[in-house]
Formats: structure tokens, sequence, C-alpha cells
């Protein structure tokens, strides 16, 4: 395939910026000779979708000024402000304001409502060309929760149609009038945040959780890259749905198509390895003839995939996909990305991989505020831990993980960021969050869990509210129709909904803490029984009456937590690798399905890791947490407990 486009050459106004080198060499080791982006697996931008276009990450020093008393818009300061500080993009507001200190007499405190405002500079690039095909974009990988964006004091309009972009943890796009342009162009953002209860925000305090113990500082604002592309004007979004049937070799794609000048067009759909050179033969082709109107719409295809090898944690099998929008003048746009086949099914008592019995050996994951190259290093550790399950717990995270986890084999159960409070506001919110999610991670075969809710946080009144368990059920229903490759858990840890005496949930899970190992015994047995109540922190079922024989898998999401105060438990490594050999161990004595071990780093006061946050380094033995081809009656924990004192 030639590309159409032409380098988009940004000049940066921070000639002396090492950053903007770095940029600049990644983006020529990237485009070919012909202009084409490379067909390597290393993403350099956090989406998951790719186009072979140009693009020019708009990331490094930006001007940065507080703005406290919220007068930015009424003094108009996207016309023009003097600034009083720079910050580096990608960043927190909170690293920024603190990087302020020492600047400033005093920092104004972040207590309730937070405003900041961001300005740089950038040179006009190419004239496009070929007719009028193409126009610019500006996309923002992550930033929130409230967003505005200004180019030349001009406020813009995002792709989905808003002034405003409420959200924290997804990307979001606006397209540039060419002829707004200018010689030298000032983009200006404002993000402005606040300790609201009924927003989306995982564990980050609010009104509601204040900071301490298991609820953590905020982490918002400029938080992923954010650069400037080509894109055509009809075109697919860099938004995919991937559903395999792995029985027949059928895989059906959801793709969106953006158009803004009538008529007919082709969709054309190539597959091939995933590692197959440029030149190599698609293995499955197929065109799709479509009447599209303006504006943006979904569509539906299915292609057969001969003899189709399927995805799994000890066999990532990844195939790539091509497809064009091909106008009625034979100009195409393009997107590219991978898939996998599998299956994932919920039956019995049992999970089911690709027809398979799997067992899940999870580990609770909390990014925090960690790096790209920080949360690489973890899902690394992870895997050494023997886990093949990593529960992303009610945060977002940079998209490219979800590719990396694709390429290691290791399956994702993910979480939408609850908010801290049950209204209809927060359900609604919920609501868009969950989509947005759902839009930009629909590629990824590791995704195998979605949680609705957590431990009932925003959904506090689940057991008394009928709307609230309407809106969950709801959801659930809606999950299990649109999105079938997926499990879903209406609440994950208790008080799991029960309609009619059917649960609406896929699994069964509870919440397990306690650091003596008698007293784990009883709790198993209890929740294998069937005990409803006396198990968990709450009843593990309300509304109509649920009677266990067999029928959903048993997973303990969480347990261990050994070393955190609250949780109780050994803190020295070899005393805690011994209890987690010991606890696993009656686990896998049980009709359990899987677990999820508390957790995987350090977070703030949550001092119960076994991985280090920054190095990735383990702080107990390689593959404790895997039961996979491990005689647990022959008591392994010596083997590992001899291999850590030789270390």
């Amino acid at each position: 395939m030639t590309s159409k486009h032409p380098n988009l050459n940004v000049t940066e106004s921070f000639e002396e910026s090492v950053v903007s080198k770095k940029i600049e060499e990644s983006i020529e080791a990237e485009i070919e000779e012909e202009g084409v982006a490379s067909r390597s697996t290393e993403n350099p931008i956090p989406r998951v979708v790719l186009r072979p276009n140009t693009y020019s990450l708009l990331d490094g020093e930006w001007k940065f000024s507080l703005d406290q008393e919220d007068r930015g818009i009424r003094e108009g300061w996207y016309l023009g402000h003097k600034y009083e500080h720079t910050a580096n993009w990608p960043g927190s507001v909170e690293d920024h304001m603190a990087k302020t200190k020492g600047e400033l007499e005093s920092t104004p405190a972040w207590q309730d409502k937070l405003i900041a405002w961001y300005e740089r500079e950038f040179t006009r690039p190419e004239k496009l060309e070929s007719g009028g095909k193409r126009i610019y974009q500006i996309t923002f990988g992550a930033c929130g929760y409230e967003t505005r964006v200004w180019l030349n004091g001009r406020l813009l309009t995002d792709v989905e149609g808003g002034d405003v972009h409420y959200g924290e943890y997804n990307s979001f796009s606006f397209e540039i009038n060419e002829d707004h342009l200018l010689p030298v162009n000032f983009l200006t953002v404002r993000i402005s945040h606040s300790m609201d209860a009924e927003v989306p925000r995982g564990k980050q305090e609010s009104h509601v959780y204040k900071r301490g113990g298991i609820w953590y500082q905020t982490y918002t604002g400029a938080v992923r890259s954010v650069w400037l592309e080509t894109v055509e004007r009809n075109r697919l979004r860099s938004r995919v749905g991937v559903q395999g049937l792995i029985e027949d070799s059928l895989v059906r794609f959801n793709f969106t198509t953006r158009i803004q000048d009538p008529g007919q067009y082709t969709l054309r759909l190539n597959i091939f390895e995933r590692n197959a050179p440029d030149d190599a033969t698609p293995i499955a082709t197929s065109d799709y003839e479509l009447r599209l109107e303006a504006g943006q719409r979904s569509q539906y295809v299915v292609i057969e995939v001969p003899d189709a090898e399927l995805w799994s944690p000890e066999d990532p099998h990844l195939y790539k996909f091509e497809a064009q929008l091909i106008d009625s003048s034979g100009y195409a746009s393009e997107i590219a990305g991978h898939f996998g086949l599998r299956k994932i099914e919920a039956r019995g008592r049992h999970l089911y991989l690709n027809n398979q019995e799997i067992y899940i050996d999870g580990i609770l994951y909390q990014p925090g505020t960690a790096t790209y190259e920080e949360m690489k290093r973890h899902m690394y550790a992870m895997k050494e831990l023997g886990c093949n399950l990593v529960r992303v717990h009610i945060a977002g995270i940079d998209p490219r993980i979800y590719n990396l986890a694709d390429e290691m084999g290791m399956l994702l159960w993910v979480e939408v960021p609850s908010p801290h409070s049950s209204t209809r506001r927060s359900r609604a919110n919920h609501k868009i969050e969950l989509l947005r999610m759902l839009a930009l991670i629909e590629t990824n075969p590791s995704v195998i869990i979605w949680s609705l809710y957590n431990e009932d946080w925003g959904a506090q009144d689940i057991a008394t509210n009928p709307e609230t368990r309407q809106y969950i059920m709801d959801t659930y229903h809606f999950m299990k129709i649109r999105y079938p490759q997926f499990l879903v858990v209406d609440n994950d840890g208790w008080q799991h909904i029960s309609y009619e005496g059917k649960l609406k949930t896929d699994l069964l899970t509870a919440h397990l803490y306690t650091p003596k190992l008698g007293k784990w015994k009883k709790l198993l047995d209890k929740l294998t029984a069937g005990e409803m109540e006396g198990v968990a922190v709450l009843p593990l079922v309300i509304g109509d009456q649920y009677f266990y024989r067999g029928q959903t898998p048993l997973i303990v999401s969480e347990w261990g937590g050994f070393g955190f105060s609250d949780y109780g438990g050994p803190e020295g490594s070899e005393e805690r690798t011994q209890r987690i050999l010991d606890f696993k161990r009656e686990l896998r004595k049980r009709r359990i399905a899987g677990d999820v071990y508390t957790q995987a780093t350090n977070i703030e006061e949550e001092k119960n890791g076994l991985i280090d946050f920054h190095t990735g380094e383990l702080t107990v033995p390689p593959g404790i947490l895997s039961t996979k081809g491990s005689d647990f009656d022959a008591k392994p924990s010596k083997r590992l407990l001899k291999k850590k004192k030789s270390e």
C-alpha cells in the first residue's frame, strides 16, 4: 500500500527541547520511504488501533497556570495570557502543582475544585493536498475530568459533538479546519476537576471517601500524550469491535464509519498473520459494498479465517487486520490492528477458555501513578509470579497495556472506574464511561471479564433501591447481548443481584480477608457450601432468594493483602511466602474456579505488594501464585522457600 499522506513537519517552538528531538527521531524511524507507518508491533502512541498516516506528538514542555478563582474563561485566557509556569505533558496536574512550590510563595490547595490551563505553540504543518480528501485532527490520549480546547482562540468541538469533553480515562479527538491554521498556532487547554462523588473516579479521594487507607490522591489532568495527525474526511474510526466464533472460524467485526461526503463506498477487510511481511498475501479478504450517508454509524461484517489458530495464555496467537474504506474514485482510508480468536464461558462450577477448563490464578493490580514503562515491568513481573490473569482494579490504564497483554498471553479482568455515590447522575456517568471503554478496547482477546461495580462503591443502596438494581440488571443484559465475548460481574465482592432466583452476574465472586489459616478454611467451606451470609463483609446475594447448587463459578476475587495493616498477616517476605502457599493450597482443595491475590504492588498506605513499584523486581519467589502443574499436596512451599533463600 502506498501512503497518500505528506509528512506533517510540525516545527516545535521549543527548539532546544530534548523531548522534541526524540519525537522527531521516533517519527522518522517509523515512517518508511514512501511515508507508510512501520508495521512493527511497537506502538508509539497510546491507542489500540492505528492508522498508517503521519502524526506529530505534541508532548513536552507546555506553559501552565492554575486558575483556582475560575477567572480564565471570563478574562479570555484562550485569547492570550501570561503563564507563570511550565509543565511537561503528559503529567498530572498534581505533579505540576507540586513543582510550582518554591516558585510561588504559596501554592493553592487542591481541596474541592481544581482548574488548570495549559498552552503550547506549533508552526503550521504542510498544506494538505489530494483534492481535500484529508484533514488534520488533534487527539488527546486521556485528559480531564472536564476538558475544553481552543486553537488560536477558537473553541473546538470534539468528534462526538461536544464543546466540553467529560471523562479522564479514554481518548477523544478534534477535527481541524485547515483554514484556521496560522503560521504559528496556539493550542490552549483548560482542565477542570473536583471532588464530585457522582463522577467515575475509582479509588481517588472524593467528598465521600477521603484520602488514606485504600483511598488515594487524585491523579488527573494531562495524563496521556496529545498528537496532531492527518485523517481522511471519509474514514473508518480507530474503534473496532471483534468477536470470534471459534467453532466455525468466523470473526465478526464492528467498524465505525465517519462520512462527510455521502456516496457509495467499499469496505475492504484483509486478514494476515500478525508478523507477516509487508508484501504478504492476505490469508482472508473480503469486500463489502456500502451506501453511506453523512454522519457516523456502525457496520458489522463477518469474515472466515480458514484453519484459524486460537488465542490462549499458553499460545497467544494473534492475527493482523487491515481495513480500508474506499470511495468511488478509488481513494482509501485505512486502519490496522490485531485480534485473536478465543471463547470464554462460565458453565456450571467452571470457567472454559476455548472449550477447555481453566483455573484463574489472578492478581489485583492498581497502576496508580505508574508510567507506561513501569506498567510494562509490572505486567512481566505478574507473569513471573505465575499469574494467568490480572484484575485491573477500577482504574484507567494506557491502552497499549491491553495490547501487551494480548502479546504476552495474559488474561485481563477490567472494571469501570466507579463513582462514589449512588444517584441517577452517577449511574448516567457510569454508563457513559463504560461505553467509552468498550469502544476503544473491544479488539483485545486478553480482556475476558468486566466488572460493573466493586463492593457497591457508587451503588451503596444496591440492597434497598430498586432503581439501582434495575440499572445494573439492564446494563448486564445489554452487555450479554451486545458483547457476548465477555463475562460480566454485576458487583464484585458481595451483594450480587438475584432476580426471580437467577443471578445477574456470570460469576459469584467474594472478597475474603483474614490472616488466620483456620478461619480461612472455614470461610472457604462456607462459600463452597453455598452459604450466602457470614462469608464476606456483606451478604453475597441480595434481591430475590437465591439457592446455590453449583450452577455458577465461584471466584475468590480478593484475598491475602498480607502486609497491609487493615488486613493483617505477615510482613516479612519469607513468612508471607509460606502464608500465600498455605492459603493457595486450601483454595485448590475446593471446588472454586479461580482466585485473585491482593495485590501486585504497594500503593500509598497499602503496603501489601509482591512487586517493587519502580523496578518490577519480585519480593517473593517466582511462580508463587501459579497452580498450573503444581502438586500442592507435595508441599511445594519448601521448594520455593529454599529457592528464595538461595537467592
